[in-house]
């Protein structure tokens, strides 16, 4: 009885508080009310720093191995995609340069042009202070020269110039920075005397080569008329070939007697290991080598030019004779395409 009494007693000095003391009362508990719900709302609220949505480590390291293979995946494909885009180029050049050399034939009654590339050679007597001269097909301007307006200004330019004025034309666009030509016509196309593909007459100043070639059977070895050309026919005599780099002032020389890559022409890989070359009808062909030692096993090495930080392409150790199967079936099909046969027998293998 003397709790309830003592209850009722407060409940009634609260009731009979003034109405001042009754506001703060209320003001107080509505402070603490806001600041729990703000504390409980930060409490509950999503950091904009570790978004639970977000990747997990997990999850990014799994995309980077994703994004990784299809590079892996890709890169490849496009430079496969680029590199036949530039061979489609190469192998235009080439049939606008055979085109070229076939209308030097026309206007020279079917002579065929000289071709060692930066050759000038003496054709017949001395009249008077002249000596009359036949020009190589390309020339020294495009030898290592400083600039494209260099080569314009160089009068030294070959005996194609003229029918061919685009200095563009005259190089692979997979040629190294500083190499201006990168194509040269094969022995057989009236370039330099080889063993055992031309006449020898004597003179009167004795026995020396004539500037026609030895014929066997029907096949005229080293071309130097269109109308040499008769078996095989014009679709398989070879003419320019790509180096894909300027190399020295003469042809790619191959030889007719003997199953051997010359040193100073190895056979040209930078073509997805393989090579463009045209016919002395115009067209051009792409050749990918059947041999993994043509590409691979044949002992290269760079070679220092008169250009300044300018390396070409040679044989170490002297010519190279294949040892395997595929690789003797490179080398003669590029022996038969530059002479018409082989000059040895095609039993001697590996």
């Amino acid at each position: 009885m003397r709790s309830e009494a003592k209850s009722q007693a407060r409940h009634a000095r609260i009731d009979s508080a003034p109405p001042a003391d009754k506001g703060r009362d209320h003001a107080h508990a509505a402070t603490r009310n806001s600041f729990i719900s703000h504390y409980l709302s930060i409490i509950h609220h999503q950091s904009s720093i570790i978004n639970p949505d977000g990747f997990t480590l997990i999850e990014l390291l799994v995309v980077i191995a994703i994004i990784a293979v299809l590079l892996a995946i890709f890169i490849p494909v496009t430079r496969a995609a680029r590199e036949r885009g530039q061979r489609a180029v190469c192998l235009s050049n080439l049939h606008q340069l055979t085109m070229a050399w076939i209308a030097y034939a026309d206007d020279h009654d079917g002579k065929l042009v000289l071709g060692e590339a930066m050759v000038e050679i003496a054709m017949g007597p001395r009249i008077g202070f002249h000596t009359k001269t036949m020009k190589g097909w390309l020339g020294r301007a495009f030898h290592f020269p400083e600039s494209r307006s260099a080569i314009i200004a160089d009068p030294n330019k070959g005996a194609l110039w003229p029918y061919l004025r685009d200095i563009d034309i005259y190089r692979c666009p997979r040629a190294p920075i500083g190499h201006a030509s990168t194509y040269k016509i094969v022995s057989g196309a009236n370039g330099a005397n080889v063993e055992g593909t031309y006449r020898i007459e004597s003179t009167i100043n004795g026995p020396e080569p004539v500037s026609f070639g030895k014929r066997v059977g029907d096949t005229v070895l080293r071309l130097t008329r269109l109308m040499d050309i008769t078996s095989p026919g014009a679709a398989a005599r070879a003419v320019f070939i790509d180096e894909g780099a300027t190399s020295g002032p003469g042809d790619f020389r191959v030889y007719y007697l003997r199953p051997e890559w010359c040193n100073t022409s190895p056979p040209p890989i930078h073509h997805a290991d393989g090579v463009t070359l045209s016919m002395a009808d115009g067209h051009g062909e792409y050749w990918k080598w059947k041999g993994r030692e043509t590409v691979a096993g044949l002992p290269r090495k760079l070679v220092p030019t008169p250009a300044p930080g300018i390396l070409v392409n040679m044989l170490a150790g002297g010519d190279y004779a294949p040892r395997t199967q595929d690789g003797l079936y490179d080398l003669q099909r590029v022996q038969k395409a530059t002479w018409g046969r082989l000059g040895y027998p095609p039993e001697e293998t590996p």
